[in-house]
């Protein structure tokens, strides 16, 4: 049994003080006050001083990282990436895919499928770094009008025969999957991946307010980088950012980088869908943790100078990590430490269906971060095991 303490925890609803966490075969056994329970005999004790403890973070929007297209690499690639995530306080994350040609996209989510382990053990033999759960299809089923950088060419109507073919190719591993609900075929299609357990996504859309309400019907109950690739909000004709912003059934997530949103719009997304339903992503592309430079987002090239991805003109993905989002969260709309932590770790947990991620308390596995009082990472913990890597960024 490993008893970990440090000066303070997040579960993260709660906030306990002089924390002592108790951690056997990579799940927690116990999470209270060192004042209310003694270090139990024959524990070794990992001590993290004036740290602070909290779930570790749970992407569910991303491409790449260190060099590598999670579509394009094998399997050493994929350790690269997830050794930078875990750098940044990430220890559960969902590969996403971007749109291709069918047959690329097939090749990709089985390669993608291969390398998501479906029990502790199988986790535990990757090593101290992040770990892929599921995956994110993020097209091909996008409006061409906001399309953003996914090659019109390979964008196709939505049918239950091509989603059933990429739902095989994955071998049953797509857990989240972006859509357009205004598009012909979209609503069987929602309905479909929504009684296989997929975590519908509004996104890449142009969608009015009716197809939106339409695909909540249907099964819908995600938004993805909310403003971003959407039909702007117009006050006669409010549209699906209408319907997303308002709706309670709906959780949704930004990039909140700075870049992609400003400031004041982050504070009103976090208003408007409150600390329920808001969430961090970070839809990080394999340039971050890179130099500027070139870099592959699928099949096309993106171009990064000074944090910004830009291809054709349009942007691209981020080189953000959701380490500096909860910071810049915590900066950009006045957000508190403890309520920032909440939209990385236990609500993008709960949109994915992750009932063991995202939280610090008994039955949980024990994936953490540890934060240093400016919120910077100092170590991560995947599976009771500690990462020694520690972000400088």
């Amino acid at each position: 049994m490993i008893a970990y303490t440090a000066d303070c925890l997040y579960t993260p609803l709660e906030r306990i003080e002089q924390p002592l966490l108790l951690v056997e075969d990579g799940v927690i056994v116990e999470a209270v006050s060192r004042a209310a329970r003694a270090v139990p005999k024959g524990a070794r004790v990992v001590d993290f001083g004036d740290a602070l403890l909290a779930p570790g973070f749970v992407d569910l929007h991303i491409h790449g990282g260190a060099g590598y297209d999670v579509m394009q690499t094998d399997e050493s690639g994929m350790a690269a990436i997830e050794q930078l995530l875990a750098r940044h306080g990430v220890t559960t994350y969902f590969p996403t895919t971007v749109t291709a040609p069918l047959d690329q996209i097939c090749a990709a989510l089985e390669r993608l499928a291969s390398a998501i382990k479906l029990t502790a053990q199988e986790a535990s033999s990757r090593g101290r770094r992040a770990q892929p759960v599921g995956i994110h299809l993020e097209g091909p089923f996008l409006s061409h009008a906001r399309r953003g950088v996914h090659p019109p060419e390979n964008l196709v109507l939505p049918s239950v025969q091509t989603f059933d073919r990429l739902w095989q190719a994955a071998r049953g591993r797509i857990r989240v999957m972006t859509i357009a609900p205004e598009l012909e075929g979209a609503q069987e299609v929602i309905a479909a991946a929504t009684a296989r357990g997929v975590c519908v996504s509004l996104g890449h859309s142009d969608g009015d307010l009716e197809s939106a309400r339409a695909a909540v019907t249907s099964g819908a109950r995600h938004a993805t980088h909310v403003f971003n690739a959407m039909r702007p909000l117009h006050h006669r004709e409010p549209g699906i950012l209408g319907q997303v912003l308002t709706d309670p059934r709906i959780s949704a997530d930004i990039i909140a980088d700075g870049i992609h949103l400003d400031p004041t719009i982050v504070k009103l997304f976090l208003k408007a869908k409150g600390p329920d339903a808001a969430v961090l992503i970070s839809d990080a592309i394999s340039a971050t943790g890179m130099p500027d430079g070139r870099y592959r987002l699928g099949t096309f090239d993106v171009d990064v100078q000074d944090g910004k991805c830009m291809a054709d003109g349009k942007l691209a993905g981020s080189v953000l990590t959701l380490d500096r989002a909860v910071r810049n969260v915590m900066q950009f709309a006045d957000c508190d430490m403890q309520s920032a932590l909440r939209l990385a770790t236990l609500n993008p947990a709960r949109v994915t269906g992750l009932k063991q991620c995202g939280r610090l308390e008994a039955g949980a596995q024990a994936d953490m971060v540890v934060l240093g009082p400016n919120s910077e990472v100092r170590n991560t913990i995947v599976g009771g095991e500690v990462c020694q890597a520690v972000s400088k960024n």
